[in-house]
């Protein structure tokens, strides 16, 4: 069976730490937070899951501790989040197509590097997901709000499992170029998620009830 030996180049990482991070950003402007709260919350929202993924799941020293890139990438962010203020605030929806697109990027540098750590296909879609989710999980614990994650609501999580599956299917099962398979499904991941947001597709509360 064909495996993957190639290493996505970093920049991807580093796009999915500033797109998270800049969601961090305006999520602390909208609660008033100063710069330094604005700071925190954009630092951990960008860079919780590459520490969950490297720290945890991989067992090596994270990335964000050996490349100062990082740093940079939040700090981007939370300048650029502080001058697009108002931007997010008029469309409602920024957030929701930035975070879209961070939960593609993440979703397949964390499987891909899964892969080339020597993880089963199965365990890599498992940190890819992990990835994609954690600093949003994070973002929501730390401001006290009802993760996303947990509740049902648009597709969110499984947007991201079908995006981790369709590229650990292509670049590992089918030999596909990793960048092309890369690119192929952050689109899918993506283009579910805003499918998803236009036409209001949503997940419904596990398990039976009766209704009152």
């Amino acid at each position: 069976m064909p495996g993957v030996s190639f290493l996505l180049p970093i920049w991807f990482d580093l796009a999915a730490v500033f797109l998270f991070a800049l969601t961090g950003v305006w999520a602390a402007t909208r609660r008033g937070y100063d710069v330094v709260g604005a700071f925190v919350l954009a630092f951990v929202t960008g860079v919780g899951g590459g520490l969950l993924r490297d720290g945890i799941f991989l067992q090596e020293v994270p990335l964000v501790i050996r490349d100062g890139r990082y740093l940079y990438a939040v700090l981007a962010a939370l300048a650029i989040g502080g001058l697009a203020q108002r931007l997010a605030d008029r469309f409602t929806r920024l957030l929701a197509y930035v975070d879209a697109a961070a939960i593609g990027v993440y979703a397949v540098y964390g499987a891909n590097k899964s892969l080339v750590a020597g993880a089963t296909p199965e365990a890599a879609v498992l940190v890819g997901l992990c990835n994609a989710v954690g600093g949003g999980l994070l973002r929501d614990v730390i401001v006290r709000d009802e993760p996303l994650l947990l509740k049902p609501g648009q597709l969110y999580f499984l947007a991201t499992l079908v995006g981790c599956i369709s590229f650990v299917v292509m670049s590992h099962h089918y030999g596909w170029e990793v960048e092309s398979a890369a690119w192929l499904s952050i689109g899918v991941t993506v283009l579910l998620r805003l499918l998803a947001i236009q036409f209001n597709w949503t997940t419904t509360a596990f398990g039976w009830r009766q209704r009152p």
